[in-house]
């Protein structure tokens, strides 16, 4: 296991770039107890030791499923937010998708990309024998699947929903089946209302969690493989919101897995601001963002690299391919750095 190196942490606290003045900023987490909020938390002690004496900066909890942190940005009243699934926030853009009611925001910029290996899955308790999509649709079995709550500000439930949507499962061909959707907001209420016996399907992210451990090794769930079709579908449906190349979980992620399989992508955190986040002060949140990058690996040198929420080594070529195009302070670190 990897540890951190506290000379090299040292070593970082002693150069870079500073600011002269102190700023106040205003960071928008995750619910409370998540990988947002230990992010921004080790962004801002960063920030805070290379800016002015009386810099400060505070972290907010979400109050829904994600997409206040998107909207608090573009309106100017969070400074910087993190997001996950990267690539759905490029739908931000132009208001599509999710982000419809809300319309456009162009002035969306990213200072990068933390890249993280994560995926959606749909697992059916083995009381069904369902091993695929198309057993799926033609058994027609009335689960009970436990996922987030599609209430237009969830993220995960607003993928899961389009992902069966896109292998020709919509809520009113579900629920003829005598189906029933068992929702909560976060990944790991989903899960316990699997393990309380709640519900008989999972349909979630988080794959690298002790959780959906325990759903598929415990409790003997069967994930069921995407369809190339669906995936092809969902794209066509949300465009640009998904990768279609991020490969499938590979035999022995999960001990009983035993062939590939091919998931939606659901991966890497994105960090947002706003274009007109002043230059100096986007450029030294992005040195911090890749330069100090140790001190956030390791606080998951516990876990092993596949089986932890922060994928690390983090690569500094890979934080800089973001979905959304680059705040000018960003542009300016990174070719500083030889990374664009």
């Amino acid at each position: 296991m990897a540890t951190t190196d506290l000379g090299e942490l040292n070593r970082q606290n002693a150069y870079g770039p500073r600011l002269e003045r102190s700023v106040t900023l205003h960071f928008q987490g995750d619910w409370g107890m998540a990988n947002f909020h230990r992010v921004c938390s080790w962004l801002a002690q960063q920030f805070c030791d290379r800016s002015g004496p009386r810099s400060q900066v505070a972290i907010w909890n979400l109050r829904d499923g994600g997409l206040e942190a998107i909207t608090k940005v573009f309106e100017g009243q969070i400074h910087l937010s993190i997001a996950t699934p990267a690539q759905l926030m490029s739908t931000a853009l132009t208001g599509q998708g999710i982000f419809e009611r809300c319309g456009p925001m162009p002035s969306l910029r990213a200072l990068g990309v933390l890249p993280q290996n994560d995926r959606m899955v749909l697992a059916i308790s083995p009381e069904h024998n369902v091993n695929s999509f198309a057993e799926l649709r033609q058994k027609r079995p009335p689960l009970k699947i436990a996922m987030s709550t599609n209430d237009g500000t969830n993220f995960i439930g607003y993928v899961a929903s389009e992902l069966l949507k896109a292998h020709g499962i919509n809520d009113e061909e579900f629920k003829s089946w005598g189906g029933e959707y068992v929702t909560a907001t976060r990944p790991e209420q989903a899960m316990a209302l699997v393990m309380e016996g709640k519900a008989d399907a999972l349909l979630q992210e988080a794959i690298m969690t002790p959780w959906w451990e325990s759903v598929i090794e415990m409790k003997k769930f069967i994930p069921l493989p995407v369809e190339k079709e669906a995936l092809e579908r969902f794209q066509q449906n949300n465009p640009g919101a998904a990768r279609l190349d991020a490969g499938p979980l590979p035999v022995g992620f999960w001990a009983s897995l035993k062939e590939p399989l091919p998931c939606l992508d659901f991966s890497d955190f994105i960090v947002l601001v706003r274009d007109d986040l002043a230059e100096d002060v986007a450029h030294l949140l992005t040195w911090c963002l890749v330069e100090t990058r140790a001190g956030l690996e390791g606080q998951y040198h516990h876990l092993r690299p596949e089986k932890s929420p922060l994928t690390y080594p983090l690569e500094p070529k890979k934080m800089a391919q973001s979905s959304i195009p680059l705040h000018t302070g960003a542009q300016r670190y990174y070719r500083e750095a030889g990374l664009i």
